[in-house]
């Protein structure tokens, strides 16, 4: 067995480690290839402190990972089923290397008996806090119908990324003031690595404007999909465009073979949408 600090490298062997966690044991859907992905290229991701993550390898394989979760004072900490024996050292890692001022927090799933137990045993608390990851069987065509006027587009994000972050923006509640957007948000590059450009949509304005996002992330090594981000800007809302924008994507996902999707939420929205609670996290703290 080896112990390793992250390196860049390393990226494609956590995304492998992911997969292969949710599909041996899916109550750690809360933390998949898809989630680590998005965060990895996020603005707000503390990309300095990359090697902070924790890998545990057998035969160069990644069994076992410490992550935190976009800046330190959270993490998720996991290891395949065969490993289970490894969970306490790399609770204790993610204590030691990825707290903050204030301790560490891992989200746990209300139904994995033997981490809660572990984690108890070295001093995590439960809180408060809890995360929801709710479910949509995709076995048949969702109506994905937008208002008339506007029309689904995929953005090139070679081309069309400032017009994409505009839309974010605005849908996340900053505002509406251009100027203010522009000091504030840096020109980025969609540098995502498993980025598919037919599964990130935008629903268009009759003048070309972008009324609302979102992102679904699908790999062929897994039979799910997985929605991150939703937005819709304020003006356009409750016309159904988001509605439809998540059918639209997730059909495009089902056709490439995903069978389930899953997003990080508990909104009555998604219930409205079909979607189901399906796994309940508690976090644990340590301080």
């Amino acid at each position: 067995m080896e112990f390793r600090h992250y390196r860049d490298a390393d990226y494609e062997a956590v995304c492998d480690f992911l997969i292969a966690l949710n599909r041996e044991d899916r109550s750690h859907i809360n933390w998949n290839w898809a989630r680590f992905e998005w965060m990895y290229e996020h603005p707000e991701f503390d990309r300095n402190a990359k090697d902070a993550i924790g890998l545990w390898l057998d035969g160069g394989r990644v069994v076992g990972a410490a992550i935190y979760d976009m800046y330190f004072g959270e993490a998720f900490c996991g290891v395949l089923p065969a490993y289970a024996a490894l969970y306490p050292d790399v609770l204790k890692y993610a204590h030691a290397a990825l707290k903050d001022d204030s301790g560490l927090a891992i989200a746990i799933c209300d139904g994995n008996a033997a981490e809660i137990g572990a984690a108890e045993a070295n001093g995590f608390l439960p809180t408060g806090q809890t995360e929801t990851i709710m479910a949509l069987r995709l076995n048949g065509t969702l109506p994905a119908a937008l208002p008339d006027g506007f029309s689904f587009c995929a953005p090139d994000p070679a081309t069309e990324s400032r017009a994409v972050q505009w839309a974010i923006w605005q849908g996340f509640d900053h505002g509406e003031d251009r100027a203010e957007f522009e000091r504030a948000e840096e020109p980025m590059q969609q540098r995502r690595k498993h980025f598919r450009r037919e599964l990130n949509l935008c629903a268009a304005c009759p003048d070309g404007e972008y009324a609302a996002y979102c992102g679904v992330w699908y790999s062929e090594k897994t039979d799910y999909a997985y929605v991150e981000p939703v937005c819709t800007v304020p003006r356009h809302r409750g016309k159904g465009i988001a509605k439809a924008l998540i059918y639209e994507a997730l059909n495009r996902a089902a056709r490439l073979g995903a069978k389930e999707a899953y997003v990080i939420s508990d909104l009555p929205f998604y219930e409205k949408l079909g979607f189901r609670k399906a796994y309940h996290y508690t976090f644990y703290r340590k301080g």
